[in-house]
């Protein structure tokens, strides 16, 4: 760890807008918050690494459903009916142990079989 003061510094402000994220959901409409919670769960158990940028996709899902309150949705108005598959799109950019264990393997089978990959 090259500078560890600001690692724990980071590490300080992330959680407080993790907290700070957290009360916004607690204002959101029960429908939402059930769906939030459920979202993140399943999202935290797919994460890889340290998940700091789970929080940045977890804070941008509270600005949505923040969003689709006001206007007078409903929750699935929102995430569409397959909650999971609106839930893997989130997570396209974020580091994952499913995409950790592709990259893995196909690194592995490369790296055997004398390719370069790109």
């Amino acid at each position: 760890m090259k500078n560890p003061v600001a690692y724990f510094k980071k590490v300080a402000q992330e959680k407080r807008e993790y907290r700070e994220a957290m009360e916004r959901v607690r204002a959101l409409p029960e429908d939402y918050r059930y769906v939030y919670d459920k979202i993140q769960h399943y999202m935290w158990s797919h994460v890889a690494g340290d998940g700091m940028d789970m929080t940045v996709v977890l804070a941008d899902l509270v600005d949505l459903f923040e969003q689709g309150a006001a206007d007078g949705k409903g929750v699935l108005e929102v995430t569409g009916e397959d909650v999971a598959a609106f839930c893997d799109d989130l997570l396209a950019n974020t580091k994952t142990y499913a995409g950790t264990k592709q990259e893995a393997l196909n690194r592995a089978i490369m790296g055997k079989l004398g390719k370069d990959r790109p």
